[in-house]
């Protein structure tokens, strides 16, 4: 097998008391002792109720929190303790797209701009006729239309936005997408469509995404490995279909149990 894309090895937080935590008086050990790996297209999900720590996992992973302890390493580089500036080149290895696709957009600034942030900074060479040939190229790939390039973030729909952001994150060719709950703010039937969008494009280029998720009935759809986290901590892993059959941890069990079914005849079988 070939070395990972993406590897956390015992990460942990502690946010210490003062300035939100001030009222409890007491530090807040938000992540504890997580460890995971992800290899080339694949899809690992970490799931788990608000405040379980998944979300700050994965800024942690991005490095846009620094660990309390622990190690990070993206591709062959380990970034546990870099600089800002020794990581802006190696940024490019993994991208974000987040949850509400119209806070991650600058309203004041035209689409082809946002979408072309990563290019200035990491292929600073380009022209900008040749920055807006990659912004139209990779809004197709993300199933827009280039016409709408020089329009602003309030005339697009949600899961338009949502493809803007998903464009965005793409054009510096990432190796990992971190998807912190990248449909939770869609309806429904828009959320199919960019899963299936997603599944799409990581075939295209063998992507690996870490899924950060609270439904189930979404990751079970998505994920090859699902890692469950509470209170801080992975309390079980392992693929989706094992866990779907065999939870091995009462919390695992209990977000199951909790979980929409499709219909009477299939509760003991099918997820939404």
């Amino acid at each position: 097998m070939s070395a990972p894309v993406l590897r956390v090895d015992g990460l942990g937080k502690v946010f210490r008391a003062g300035g939100l935590f001030r009222a409890i008086g007491r530090d807040k050990h938000a992540v504890s002792d997580v460890s995971f790996s992800l290899q080339a297209g694949e899809t690992l999900a970490i799931v788990g109720e608000s405040g379980s720590g998944k979300s700050t996992t994965a800024r942690l992973a991005m490095r846009l929190l620094d660990p309390s302890c622990g190690r990070v390493f993206w591709g062959e580089h380990e970034v546990t303790t870099l600089s800002p500036g020794a990581l802006r080149p190696l940024r490019r290895h993994i991208q974000m797209v987040f949850q509400d696709p119209f806070a991650s957009l600058n309203p004041r600034m035209r689409i082809w701009h946002s979408v072309a942030e990563g290019l200035r900074v990491h292929q600073p060479g380009l022209s900008q006729r040749q920055r807006r040939d990659k912004v139209a190229e990779t809004l197709a790939l993300c199933g827009l239309d280039a016409s709408g390039m020089d329009r602003y973030p309030h005339q697009f729909s949600g899961g338009q936005r949502q493809r803007i952001g998903i464009a965005r994150a793409l054009i510096v060719e990432p190796r990992v997408l971190v998807l912190d709950e990248p449909v939770s703010a869609l309806d429904v039937s828009v959320q199919a469509q960019i899963l299936n969008l997603l599944k799409d494009i990581q075939q295209q280029r063998e992507l690996a995404y870490l899924f950060i998720s609270h439904d189930l009935s979404v990751v079970r759809h998505v994920a090859d490995r699902i890692a469950v986290m509470f209170a801080g901590r992975i309390v079980e892993q392992g693929s989706t279909a094992g866990i779907f059959s065999s939870p091995g941890h009462p919390y695992t069990e209990a977000l199951l149990r909790a979980r929409p079914i499709a219909h009477p005849s299939e509760r003991s079988t099918e997820v939404l």
